[in-house]
């Protein structure tokens, strides 16, 4: 009788334990929902403004509210952005043109890139440089502010007409244009450093070197990555009126060839290509960002 009972009690706290089990499980899978519906749902909150402003679109030019040549509907431009999306290498279609929109994408990534990385590699050692010496900055701020106020565009003759119309003066143009934006925050970012640290690293004895190194460069580093931040999508912007110039491929030379020949769905088509690698780069970076200086976050939620 006594082990009958003690068999019993067994079953029943095995029951109890797998029940607990069962309804954690089912806790967690329901937090886990809730979790996807609430991000989802911010997203479309997000989006809302986006998505009103294409639907408009769309029923303006069906309704033909605007001109639908020059604003065809939404719905046909992502059939051409699909069509060309499709073929990788150029295949000649209406009028001659190359139609391949990964290949042209993958020219326009690489000039931007190219110019991209380019001005980081100058702008921000130089830029250390003129914020760490304080006689050096008031010598040549003149030139810098003279330089970085003139239009990046209307420099593009110039660079043609030195460089030539190719590759080395597209790519130029956009290393110019990246030059001016991360020099002036990287200066602006040696030049702010909290005055108490470098005090505090001061009173300790700290050398010169290991100042800078431990103490003025990482304070230094956010507006740094903002100044990156900012010059990746300039670079796209950049590119288009580069691309416009000599180039016979390319995001910005499709959207003129296409506007050329009035073939304005695949032109709307490659423009939306750009922004949306423009917006990629964008949050990419911005993750980024939010990684590597996490511990500002912790920082102000502890003030």
């Amino acid at each position: 009788m006594s082990n009958d009972k003690t068999a019993a009690a067994d079953d029943f706290s095995e029951n109890s334990a797998a029940a607990k089990v069962q309804k954690d499980g089912a806790g967690r899978v329901a937090k886990g929902i809730k979790l996807v519906g609430v991000k989802v749902y911010h997203t479309l909150h997000r989006l809302l403004a986006v998505i009103l402003f294409f639907a408009l679109w769309e029923a303006a030019s069906r309704l033909s509210l605007l001109n639908p040549i020059f604003f065809p509907p939404i719905s046909k431009i992502v059939a051409s952005l699909w069509q060309e999306a499709i073929t990788y290498a150029p295949t000649v279609g209406l009028n001659g043109l190359q139609r391949g929109l990964l290949y042209n994408f993958s020219f326009s990534l690489k000039r931007a890139m190219t110019g991209y990385f380019l001005g980081l590699s100058f702008a921000i050692p130089f830029g250390v440089l003129i914020g760490w010496f304080r006689k050096f900055e008031r010598f040549i701020d003149p030139l810098i502010q003279m330089f970085r106020n003139i239009s990046v565009i209307a420099l593009l003759p110039v660079f043609v007409m030195l460089l030539g119309i190719g590759e080395l003066s597209r790519t130029t143009i956009i290393f110019w244009g990246v030059l001016w934006v991360n020099l002036m925050n990287t200066i602006s970012g040696v030049k702010n450093v909290d005055a108490q640290l470098i005090k505090a690293a001061n009173a300790m004895g700290m050398p010169k070197w290991q100042l800078f190194l431990k103490v003025v460069f990482p304070g230094a580093l956010p507006s740094i990555f903002v100044g990156v931040r900012i010059s990746a999508t300039t670079s796209i912007m950049i590119l288009t009126a580069a691309e416009m110039i000599g180039a016979t491929e390319g995001l910005g030379w499709s959207v003129r060839q296409f506007q050329m020949y009035m073939m304005y769905p695949d032109m709307y088509a490659n423009i939306i290509v750009m922004m949306l690698l423009g917006i990629t780069i964008n949050y990419s970076l911005a993750a980024l960002e939010r990684h590597v200086f996490r511990w500002r976050e912790k920082v102000g939620a502890g003030d």
